[in-house]
Parts: C-alpha cells; structure tokens; sequence
C-alpha cells in the first residue's frame, strides 16, 4: 500500500493515526465482552477504520453525517463521550435511546451524527433534506451519507442520486464496497465491476477510492469537501474494502474463500498506515505503546463508568408519552370575518396562509409547481413563494418522505403531497419506520404533514379511490386526521402544520369541489382529537369520518329530528373517546361508517374499545358499515356496490328494529 502525504503535517499524520486506531480498540473490548455474554451483539467494522475516520476528519463538526453499522470511527472521531457509547450498547439510560434501540440506531443532535434504520433507504433521502435546507439557507455545508454496497441495490438509492442531481444538493454519497452484503458476494448483486459508474446515469461526478488507505480517503474527501461548498452538487465515492469479520459476530465468514481473506488481511489500513509512520519518523515502538495504552485505559474507565452507571427505569407513562412530542398550540380566536369556501379553497387558503406565517415552511409533491397540482390546490404558490419553497419531484414518493425527514432535522416544516393517497404504498417505509418511530428512539421531531387525496364516488378505479386510513392508524408514533367539511380541513390542516409530530392528513377527492361553507378568512386552529356532533339524536348513534358523514347526514335526515345522531370524528389518532363514549351512553345504539373495506379496517378498533368500556350501555350489537372486501372497482354500478352508503339505509333499520 502506497501513501502520499502531501502536505500533512506530522500533527496532523499522528492524530489520523490516534483516530484510526481507537475504534479498532473499542471492537477488540467488544467482541470479548460478546463472548462473555456482557454486549448483546455486534456488527464490525474492523478493516473499513480508514473510511469513517478519514472523511469524519475532513468534515466540519457543524456539517451533518449519516453513519451505518461499521461506522464507529465516525462516532470516536466525533468525539462522543465513550461511556455513552458504550451505555447505549448496554441499553443504560446514559447512552443515546434510553434503551429503545440498540448498536447503532441513534443519532445525536449535538453531534449532528443521524442514525440509521435498518431499512438502509430512508438514510439517503434524509442526507438530501438536510444537504437542501442548508442549500436554502446558503450555510456552504456539505452533508455525507454512508451505506455498503447492498444498500445500492435498494430503489431509494437511485430515487436519492436523482435527486440530488437535479436539485444540486451538496451530499457525499458514500458506498463502502467490502464485497458481501451479509453473505451475498457483489457478483450475485449487481454486474458493475465498479459502483462508482452508476454516477454516470445521474451525470454525477464519482470515484473509486483504496478505503484502506486513510491517506488517500482524507486527502480526496477533503478536496471534494472543499470543492462541494463552493460549488453545491452530489458526488459519488465507491470504497473498496473488506469485511474481515461477519455481517454481525453470529454470522461468521465461512462463506469467505480463505485466500481471498488472506488477502485483505495484509491491506490491514492501520498495519500498513503504521508502517508508513515509522518510515516516515512520526512513530516508534514507545510512540505505539504509549498510545495503545493510553486508549485501553480510556476504554476500560468509561466501560466501567457505563456499567456502573444505572439501569433504564421501566415505567409505562413515560414510555407512551414519549411517542410524540407534546404540542400546545396556541388558542386563536376565529374571525367572525367569513367567507363561503369550497372543500378544495380551504385546503388551498390553509397553505398560502402557513406559506405566509413560516419562513421555514416546504411544499413538496409531483406536478405541484407550475402546474398547481392534479387537484390545483397550490396554483399559484409557486410564483408567490419561489422554487425554494414549492420544490415539484420526480416520481419518488419514498425518498421524498424522509427528503421531508432531513429538512426537519435542520428545523424546516414540510408538506408532501401524495398525488394519490394510493402512492403512497411507494413511501411506506419511511412514513412507518422512520418518521413514525423517530421521536420515541432519540426524540428527534419529523415535523411533517402528508397530505393524502383518497377516496371513492369519483369512477377512479383500484389505484386512485383507496381509503387507506386504517394502515397509518395502527402505528404508534403517527397522527391521522380526515375532515369532513371545509371548516374543520382548514382548521386541522393548520393545526398539523403546526404540530411537529408526523401527520397523514387525508382528504376526500368527492367532498373537494361538492360542498361548501363559510370559514374564517383568517387562520385558525381546529384541536385534533375533538368529534363534533353533526345531528342531536337519542335512539341511534352513527359515527364516522369523511365522505361517511355525509352518507350518515343523508340518511339520518330521513327520520324525524332527534332519533338518530351523527358523530364526526374529524380526527382518527388522536380519536375523542369521551365524546363517542358519551353518545354511545345516551344513544344505546351504534353503528360505525367507514368507507375503507369492512374488515380489518379503522372502525373495528373503535368497536372494540365501545364493546369494552361501554357493553352495559348497549342495547343493540355493535354494527360496521364498510365497503365490500375487494379492491374498489371502476365501473360505477360496480362501484356504488363496493362503498357502504346503499348498505347504510338497511343496517339503520335493521338496528332501530333491534
């Protein structure tokens, strides 16, 4: 192995060398204390030092860098307090999720470290939010994410390259090509004999890069770096290295050829960078020892000081109350100053008006720009508010969303439009898995509103009619809101605005151009988790949610005033329950209206929580009204089938007759 030194300073040599070999130490304690039962696993890294350590030294501390399983030496060169790290590795309270993660899943915002999950994806989207509000913001940082050569092979990997090559975002894009993906050698991954070519698909620069060699990954990193803040614009690094140990210690390397591990032991990037020190008079065998044994006595202390250190308190308040962050938004009075606004106007008024109120807030979405969107909701905010602000995508749902995830780190608010809420099953991932996961892990806030146009009554077919509420509403961590009149779209779409916690906000396709209602020209706040009795009632009790309502409206108008009453519950997570309970109380009778498909959907949950704290006041069984078990058809016939509103008129017979 060759190095250059150029014109590093001997310091500068040594402190590289002090870097490289402080991780190495840490996972040699490790991996004894695995075997001894006291660390409950490892992923290592031993053999890839020079990647993390050379690129984290040539980063600035303020700039943000996204690291994987084998990046320790990201987290030592940050300088993390060791007792920390190692108490996050025995889930103590002092490491960094207070024991709700483990190895490397955290983040630290002091740091500006961001960790991983393990979906690998998520991670690229996220170095792009953050590398463009700091692009927005004209800061002149750079923002480097890490995965191996498997994560490549994921679709948000290119979804990322894309766009960060469009919208010219300052990101490193780091690729540690150490051969396996678990057990799985390159050949079987891809047939590119280098990563570093798929640059070229995005017209992006790339490299291919000796990982092993400290050298040569701090002396090109830091050029790129320096080029990058001048010059905003992603680059592609492949660095080839190995794995020396397995995937995790329980894996093994059985499925290594023997000479091919033989091999890269002898490319050893801290023997070889050793070797070159002594050469060039930076080291000794005193120099080595001092050193070696400065670290071990560093670790062994702050092990100790972690072990010692106290065990995570068990309590069940906190933990369901760090799901979200709490958020006590401001009461504002409504105008009495009204005006009368379609469905579709008061969603489109809520964003010129929180476009207005917050410097920091981003509307992203396909076709959102000149064009308005599919539904015209943001016409005119891209002339009003610039291509900063109103940012329209490629198709690329998924890196979108924790793109959206990235500018909430960097303290931006986001709104993404799904153009269908059926697209959104494209971004699943990091709406489930990172955003909704993200504040109880390592409290870090996804301040981001997904608006989702769904729903039926329209002849759009399987693929632009779901409902799909009932996916987001069994995952801790989410809020889901679906109104259903434009008073409430607009006080619950600014009240989610200003919430930090993730929100999937649905709207109903049918209702955007059909009703209409004065509304406050003004801003004003509509508290989620509040129902709102739409008809007084004694008998019968109906109870749903968008389109629903309007069904139940209608059919309830049929009876004479008082019998039947009808609860709109605005809000799906947080729901009100002492409303539905009181009604349900007074009523004795219940049926609950969705419009997604009879089983498995919203309203059997809430049925359920009725039947529990409610069964002595029940007169009547518990009746659900969905739509057929089938995907919803195109055809109208067929479609007026699926929905439930024909089903409504003879469930409410059936159940006033009870």
């Amino acid at each position: 192995m060759k190095f250059f030194r150029k014109k590093i300073s001997n310091k500068k040599l040594l402190d590289l060398y002090k870097s490289i070999v402080l991780p190495r130490k840490i996972e040699e304690k490790m991996l004894l204390l695995l075997r001894q039962g006291k660390v409950s696993k490892w992923f290592g890294g031993i053999g890839q030092e020079a990647i993390s350590v050379g690129i984290t030294s040539a980063l600035k501390d303020d700039e943000y860098v996204l690291p994987m399983h084998r990046n320790l030496g990201v987290f030592t060169t940050r300088k993390i307090k060791l007792k920390n790290l190692f108490g996050q590795w025995q889930g103590k309270p002092i490491g960094f999720t207070n024991g709700r993660d483990r190895s490397f899943h955290f983040g630290s915002k002091e740091f500006k470290i961001i960790g991983m999950i393990s979906h690998l994806g998520p991670q690229f989207g996220i170095a792009n939010g953050i590398a463009l509000a700091s692009k927005i913001k004209k800061e002149k940082s750079v923002c480097v994410v890490f995965t191996g050569e498997g994560g490549t092979s994921e679709g948000d990997f290119h979804e990322a390259l894309n766009v960060a090559s469009i919208w010219e975002l300052p990101v490193l894009f780091c690729i540690e090509n150490n051969g396996y993906g678990l057990s799985t050698p390159t050949k079987e991954q891809f047939v590119l004999k280098n990563i570093s070519d798929r640059g070229a698909a995005y017209s992006m620069e790339s490299h291919t890069i000796d990982g092993n060699n400290i050298l040569d990954v701090y002396l090109k990193v830091d050029e790129i770096f320096k080029s990058q803040r001048i010059n905003p614009r992603p680059v592609l690094i492949e660095f080839k290295t190995f794995r020396i140990r397995g995937h995790e210690e329980a894996s093994g390397t059985s499925y290594v050829p023997q000479e091919l591990m033989n091999k890269w032991k002898l490319k050893d990037p801290i023997l070889n960078y050793k070797e070159f020190l002594i050469k060039e008079g930076v080291l000794n065998q005193i120099k080595i020892k001092e050193i070696d044994l400065k670290i071990q006595s560093d670790i062994q202390s702050a092990w100790d000081s972690a072990k010692n250190s106290s065990e995570v308190y068990s309590d069940e308040k906190n933990e369901l109350n760090d799901v979200y962050s709490v958020f006590q938004n401001k009461k504002t009075k409504p105008s009495e100053d009204k005006v009368n606004k379609r469905f579709v106007d008061a969603i489109s008024e809520a964003h010129r008006e929180a476009m207005s109120l917050n410097d920091d807030l981003v509307i992203m979405g396909q076709d959102i720009g000149e064009y308005g969107g599919v539904f015209k909701i943001t016409e005119g905010l891209l002339k009003e508010f610039g291509k900063d602000r109103v940012r329209n995508t490629p198709i690329c749902e998924s890196i979108i969303v924790s793109t959206a995830y990235g500018l909430a780190i960097k303290g931006h608010k986001s709104i993404v439009e799904m153009q269908f809420a059926d697209f959104v099953s494209s971004g699943f991932t990091p709406v489930v898995n990172l955003l909704a996961k993200s504040y109880y892990r390592w409290g870090q806030t996804a301040d981001i509103v997904i608006r989702m146009p769904c729903g039926g009554g329209v002849g759009a077919g399987p693929f632009h009619s779901q409902s799909n509420e009932s996916w987001f509403t069994t995952v801790p961590g989410l809020k889901v809101a679906y109104p259903a009149f434009p008073y409430e779209a607009k006080g619950l779409l600014h009240m989610a605005i200003d919430d930090p916690n993730p929100i999937l906000f649905f709207e109903h396709k049918k209702l955007y151009r059909s009703i209409e209602e004065a509304i406050p020209k003004e801003k004003y706040c509509i508290e989620f988790g509040k129902a709102k009795v739409r008809k007084e009632g004694s008998e019968l009790v109906i109870i749903s949610y968008g389109l629903g309502v309007h069904w139940a409206l209608e059919e309830a108008s049929k009876y004479h005033e008082g019998k039947i009453c009808v609860v709109d519950l605005n809000t799906l997570v947080p729901w009100d329950q002492n409303m539905v309970f009181e009604m349900v109380k007074k009523c004795n009778k219940v049926i609950l209206l969705q419009e997604d498909s009879s089983f498995g959907g919203y309203m059997g949950e809430i049925s359920a929580q009725i039947a529990e704290k409610c069964f002595e006041y029940l007169d009547a069984p518990i009746v659900k009204v969905g739509s057929l078990d089938t995907p919803i058809p195109f055809a109208s016939k067929l479609e007026s089938q699926y929905l439930p509103k024909e089903r409504l008129k003879d469930k409410i017979i059936e159940v006033l007759n009870y």
